[in-house]
């Protein structure tokens, strides 16, 4: 049985195209493309099922046609319309440096050299021209730019993200003792 924790989502099935199958899938990462995996994994009925790609071509740099073993009509890809899609952890990882997408980083802990534990990375929003991670602690939530710069240290097998933030990026009174003396 594949756990949560071996896959991170990668994109949606959004309809089936034509006749033979084939399920238009739009993409937040293209790492099936860029490692050596033959096997995509969707979440139906909340259980991981993988299926193995037979084919697939991009439409755009965010879409592409997908064509799974097994899935051979339109009624059968009817099945896979919004479903959404995930990509094996352990494959993900081996690929090479600055091929990993910000999404693959969803799940981790992050942690500032200054403040300590910020939270975990609930998702990436990427709606504006700056990609933020959207970090979770307590019931609240923290935009952290993704930006390299930032990044100190990255520990996949811990799941760790180790982040330098600017001083004053965020509003951390809570997290320091020390800022008590601040201005309202």
């Amino acid at each position: 049985m594949i756990k949560k924790e071996e896959v991170y989502k990668i994109g949606l099935f959004n309809k089936p195209h034509g006749i033979h199958g084939e399920l238009q899938f739009t993409f937040t990462d293209d790492i099936f493309d860029r490692v050596d995996c033959d096997y995509l994994v969707c979440l139906l009925d909340g259980i991981f099922v993988p299926f193995f790609i037979e084919e697939y071509r991009f439409r755009s740099d965010s879409t592409a046609l997908v064509k799974l073993e097994g899935v051979d009509t339109a009624e059968r890809a009817r099945a896979f319309t919004n479903v959404e899609v995930y990509f094996p952890v352990k494959y993900a990882e081996e690929a090479g440096d600055g091929e990993l997408s910000w999404n693959f980083f969803v799940g981790f802990r992050m942690e500032d050299t200054r403040h300590g534990l910020l939270g975990e990375v609930a998702e990436v929003d990427t709606a504006t021209v700056n990609t933020l991670f959207v970090v979770e602690k307590d019931g609240e939530e923290l935009l952290v730019p993704a930006q390299e710069e930032f990044i100190v240290g990255i520990d996949q097998r811990r799941k760790l993200i180790t982040v330098e933030l600017p001083e004053g990026l965020l509003n951390l009174e809570d997290l320091d003792a020390d800022d008590t003396d601040c201005p309202v």
